[in-house]
This record gives C-alpha cells, sequence and structure tokens, in this order.
C-alpha cells in the first residue's frame, strides 16, 4: 500500500536536526547504538505520535498528539529514534533512544506497504497498557497531527505488546478497541459474605 507519510513540523525536523548535530545531545543520550554509530546519522520516517488515554463507552476513542517521532539511520539502518515535542515555545528535541520499539515499527512499516488500501501511517501509544500500534490511518488527506480514530483504521500492536494481544497483528480499531476497553476497565471489587 501506498503510505502517504506526512511531513513532520520544520521546526520539528530542525530541533532534532540540532540535536544530532550536537557533541553533548548525542554523547549525554542513553543510546549506545547512536553513540557509536559510523559515519552520519539522519531523521527520516517522521511520525506522529498520538495518545490513547482512555476509550469512551461509544467506542469512540478522543486521541492527542504528544509528539513527533524520528527514526535515525546511519548507514542504511535505524540505529535508534528521537522524539520532538511541542513546548509553549514551540517544537522542541525531547530525547532519543533504542530499543526494541525501533525494529519493531520498521518492520510494521514494511508490512503496510506490502498492503492493497492507502494509508496515512502515525504511532498511537496506550500508556495504561504500555502499549505502542502503528496506526494506519485511512484518510490520507488528514493533517498528521490532527483526526480520530476511524473504525476502519488499522491498528498493529508494536512487539513487546502486552500479554494477550499479538504484536504485529493488525486489527481494525472496531475490532481492538473493545479489547483493550476491558484491559482498562477496572475490575468490580468482590463484597464479602456477611
Amino acid at each position: 500500500m501506498p503510505l502517504h507519510v506526512p511531513p513532520a513540523p520544520a521546526p520539528a525536523l530542525r530541533s532534532v536536526l540540532a540535536a544530532l548535530g550536537s557533541p553533548t545531545a548525542v554523547s549525554e543520550a542513553r543510546t549506545p547504538s547512536l553513540r557509536t554509530a559510523q559515519g552520519p546519522a539522519s531523521p527520516e520516517l517522521p511520525l506522529p505520535v498520538h495518545v490513547l488515554d482512555h476509550i469512551t463507552p461509544q467506542g469512540t476513542s478522543p486521541t492527542r498528539l504528544a509528539g513527533w517521532r524520528f527514526l535515525i539511520r546511519c548507514a542504511e539502518r535505524s540505529v535508534a529514534a528521537a522524539d520532538a515535542i511541542l513546548t509553549p515555545d514551540g517544537w522542541a528535541f525531547s530525547h532519543f533512544f533504542e530499543g526494541p520499539y525501533i525494529t519493531s515499527t520498521e518492520r510494521a512499516l514494511r508490512h503496510a506497504e506490502a498492503m492493497p488500501m492507502p494509508c496515512q501511517p502515525r504511532l498511537l501509544s496506550v500508556p495504561e497498557l504500555y502499549m505502542l500500534t502503528l496506526w494506519l490511518h485511512r484518510d490520507c488527506t488528514d493533517d498528521g497531527a490532527e483526526g480520530s480514530l476511524a473504525a476502519t483504521d488499522l491498528l498493529v500492536p508494536l512487539a513487546p505488546a502486552p500479554p494477550g494481544i499479538a504484536a504485529h497483528r493488525p486489527h481494525r480499531v472496531a475490532e481492538l478497541l473493545p479489547m483493550l476497553n476491558h484491559r482498562l476497565t477496572p475490575a468490580p471489587l468482590l463484597s464479602s459474605p456477611a
């Protein structure tokens, strides 16, 4: 499927480029692979990161934009990622990081490119479940910073996924949200017999 990657805000990209060009920012980052990378590093594949704080009883789920994530490539592979966040003064570099979500994101994007329908890739975080998904939004004309989950959008849980949720298996929003809602709803307290 053709992926329609939305353009990141120019100040967000500039903040990440400035951090990559700063020996202090790179050396203080907790990313050994970035510190030891040989050759120039470049930010690629900017993805808006949305957060799902709660699921409404109607199943609609408002999201909020938390930032933009860039995969940092060096010598033909991603070695880290960088986040830019919106501050009162505008877009600013937040931090570099590495870990399993980087390779998992690349894998999910490769699979998404092979699907027949066009979409706009985003990331969707569910903090209460420590879960990150690739959100394949069907409306490619939407601004990547806006838009809400549509029932026909696909969510691809990234590895590591919470127990009982298969990583890298695409789910329609209408299918996955009830499962997530069940996990987010506190269990009723059992009353003791009188």
